[in-house]
């Protein structure tokens, strides 16, 4: 069995800030899997529910699979400052360049040094498109352990990352955690901080997720959500932002940041965090690429884009009246040649039943 230690070494080598493996063996919560899906929480997105043997079980996806390399990088999570006025929030994973293309080019760098250094096996790189159940597969690797919000904890940077992996018919000595112990113990502040209720210990119901809802969801957002979408144009941090691993210490403070998740602040605000709703609800679709080109936003079609504008609009004219952002809300909901998705977004947020 050959040695974790080169292999992450490998790893660390392109800036990833953890590394580890595990044996690629089938899920410990595949019939939990199944019942979240058969209860219909994964809303939309249609695909969680493809190939779901593959999910369950890497070696389904890499046969004769032996271990699988798991890689971390941290994304920015300090703290937002005054944003200003009509700001329209993006998640912070979104705010830099698209995580997929970066992180699976290092991730293909790496198997390409590993499949000259041992021929015959195969590696195959994965980031998030691929099914894997990367979070559990992460912690069986010892990179952390997972926390009622579901998300992975790193013990000295918190949840702010992002996940990949390296399916591999290599056998590798795993590397574990000594004591995998509960992250949150009686902690429940994701649960009660989360605005629309999503959240139970160890379980988010996509369909009332905020990031799910204005990110994946591509029908009408039912206006019972549209208070606790708040401010969110894109995404939602409200879970990790609550979180007391993400709070910032002198450990957390030194974590290094890979340099393509800096906020980039064109098109938006002077920090990148946030985009002007108002020029949000004029978006061309030409506007739109230009805005998310090299962005992992660009998943947001324009008419999902300029719907949560719509949406995040209406709640800053709950806060304060403005009367040139009513009446160009107004003039949406009236226009039959709007894309439909956010005329009714605006005839939702101007006449509420």
């Amino acid at each position: 069995m050959t040695s974790a230690s080169s292999i992450m070494n490998h790893c660390l080598s392109e800036g990833f800030v953890a590394a580890g493996v595990a044996d690629a063996v089938p899920s410990r919560h595949g019939e939990a899997l199944t019942t979240w899906l058969d209860d219909g929480r994964h809303g939309e997105m249609g695909w969680l529910a493809d190939h779901v043997e593959v999910r369950i079980d890497p070696r389904v996806l890499v046969p004769n699979a032996q271990s699988v390399i798991v890689v971390a990088d941290r994304y920015g999570g300090g703290p937002d400052g005054e944003l200003p006025q009509g700001a329209g929030r993006i998640a912070r994973y979104a705010r830099g360049r698209d995580y997929h293309v970066h992180m699976k080019k290092r991730l293909h760098r790496i198997a390409d040094v590993l499949s000259r250094e041992f021929p015959g096996e195969t590696f195959r790189a994965c980031v998030d498109t691929a099914p894997i159940l990367e979070r559990e597969v992460a912690a069986a690797a010892g990179l952390g352990a997972i926390g009622k919000h579901t998300l992975l904890i790193e013990p000295s940077v918190g949840s702010w990352l992002l996940l990949g992996e390296i399916v591999t018919t290599l056998a590798i000595e795993p590397t574990r955690m000594q004591d995998q112990i509960d992250p949150c113990g009686t902690c429940t502040r994701c649960i009660d901080a989360c605005p629309t209720g999503a959240i139970t210990p160890w379980s988010v119901d996509a369909t009332r997720c905020i990031s799910y809802l204005t990110i994946e969801h591509r029908s009408d957002i039912d206006p019972e959500f549209h208070a606790g979408i708040g401010d969110w144009l894109f995404g939602c941090d409200i879970c990790q932002e609550v979180c007391p691993h993400n709070q910032p210490t002198t450990l957390t403070s030194s974590a290094s940041t890979h340099e393509a998740y800096e906020p980039r602040p064109a098109g938006r605000d002077e920090t990148g965090a946030s985009f002007d709703v108002r020029e949000v609800l004029d978006w061309t679709e030409e506007d739109r690429r230009k805005a998310f080109t090299t962005s992992s936003m660009k998943r947001a079609k324009l008419d999902m884009i300029r719907r949560n504008a719509v949406i995040v609009a209406g709640n800053y004219l709950k806060k304060q009246d403005d009367p040139s952002l009513r009446q160009r809300l107004e003039a949406i909901a009236a226009d039959p040649a709007e894309l439909q998705l956010v005329r009714q977004a605006a005839i939702d947020v101007i006449h509420p039943s």
